[in-house]
């Protein structure tokens, strides 16, 4: 999104005063609603809103061969589609590079907090594996896309059920599901995306201010016990530098947002997939 300097300006001075054009503070998320099971034919479903920011997830799981460096895992594939309903800035065609470094960022996150128990997906070493599909669609960007579709995904994980598979035809049957959920640890990972705005650190900006942003970061934070935070993955974007105090300012941050948030986002998700039982 292109804003005028003015407007750039504008939203420096604001938040230098320790002011948002919504009322927020600094290191505050907008609104956060997460609705499971949406999808019927899905493995796993999920939808998040944060603020007017709206992404969609489906999971899926596919039998395939296991890579040759890991014959006795199971394997993941994460992808974005930006689709054009969700901004104007959006345009049908192949992936944009910003739909691949979410959905890489993304996937990191879940594969480096070891939230799937990858070697549980394996049917037989060496030559079968289950395959975990994650598929995510903006539905509408006002701002932070990257950490509501980090949301959505994990999300959706919890979801997710197996299929039946007939082990005698090698056949999934797609619409039929087991019991049996995904094998995820205590290792659920939650991203958050630091912008530097002149001399400012925000979180979750909106459009405008997304715009105005000069660099950030995005930290992927989990706890398999609720109380030693992990940094899993992290990932700077954008082309100017931070300081050695700003990166530790930023990983200080993601420490105390994760205890604040983890919560609050968890009980969300737990209190809706009891409502879907």
């Amino acid at each position: 999104m292109e804003i005028s300097n003015l407007t750039k300006k504008r939203i420096k001075d604001y938040l230098e005063a320790g002011k948002r054009f919504d009322g927020r503070g600094l290191l505050d998320h907008r609104e956060l609603i997460i609705e499971t099971g949406i999808s019927k034919n899905a493995e796993g479903s999920a939808r998040v809103k944060l603020g007017n920011t709206e992404v969609v997830a489906g999971v899926k799981l596919g039998v395939s061969e296991p890579y040759t460096d890991h014959e006795d895992e199971g394997t993941m594939m994460t992808t974005l589609e930006l689709t054009p309903l969700s901004s104007e800035e959006f345009d049908y065609g192949p992936p944009r590079i910003d739909a691949i470094e979410m959905a890489r960022i993304v996937d990191r996150g879940i594969r480096e907090s070891k939230m799937i128990d990858f070697k549980k997906l394996c049917i037989k070493e060496g030559e079968k594996v289950w395959t975990v599909f994650i598929d995510l669609y903006s539905i509408n960007d006002d701002g932070n896309l990257l950490d509501a579709c980090a949301l959505a995904a994990i999300s959706a994980l919890l979801t997710a059920k197996f299929p039946k598979y007939d082990e005698k035809t090698e056949r999934i049957l797609f619409g039929e599901f087991t019991n049996k959920k995904l094998p995820i640890t205590k290792n659920v990972p939650i991203t958050f995306t630091f912008h530097k705005v002149g001399k400012t650190i925000i979180i979750d900006p909106c459009r405008e201010e997304e715009a105005a942003s000069e660099t950030r970061v995005s930290i992927a934070v989990s706890s398999a016990n609720g109380k030693e935070v992990r940094i899993n993955a992290m990932q700077k974007g954008q082309e100017t530098a931070l300081t050695t105090e700003e990166m530790f300012q930023i990983l200080d941050l993601a420490e105390k947002k994760y205890k604040e948030a983890s919560k609050k986002i968890f009980s969300q998700i737990e209190k809706d997939l009891k409502t879907k039982k």
